[in-house]
């Protein structure tokens, strides 16, 4: 997918975070309510990796740096104030999760086929990367790039 500043825009909402225009990237600051918690989302709309060309985001954290290459989506709430991207190769899925409080996981290589079913006949080692990752379910099998989760759930009061 190529993200749009109208991409860039709605994510920075859902994480309350500004964001800057760098020329070939946007890079948005997350700062959490505890002191001192903050992230920073690079997100390269079209960038070269390897012989190809795609889309690649880079998390900054004070103990860690992360990046998901070949990002072919991501699953938007407002309402939990996190975006989840993923990356779909050959029934394998990885997603980067960033939360607004400036949080943020990554789950790798997860086989697509412990996103959907009963959670609870999982190992709870393989549980937690299948309910995180759940959501992007929607997003896969509707061959989507952008999938608003709180537009799920309206009407079901």
């Amino acid at each position: 997918m190529k993200f749009t500043k109208a991409d860039i825009e709605n994510i920075a909402e859902a994480l309350n975070a500004t964001y800057k225009d760098m020329g070939n990237n946007f890079r948005l600051t997350i700062e959490g309510e505890e002191k001192g918690r903050r992230i920073s989302l690079e997100i390269y709309p079209d960038s070269k990796i390897g012989k190809s060309q795609g889309s690649l985001l880079i998390v900054y954290t004070p103990s860690a740096f992360l990046q998901l290459q070949f990002c072919t989506g991501y699953v938007i709430s407002k309402m939990l104030g996190e975006v989840t991207f993923v990356a779909q190769h050959k029934g394998r899925i990885s997603g980067l999760i960033v939360e607004a409080g400036a949080g943020c996981s990554l789950y790798s290589n997860v086989d697509e086929s412990v996103l959907s079913g009963d959670f609870t006949r999982l190992g709870p080692e393989v549980m937690m990367s299948s309910i995180a990752l759940s959501l992007s379910e929607h997003l896969l099998s509707e061959g989507e790039e952008r999938l608003d989760a709180d537009a799920l759930t309206e009407g079901d009061d």
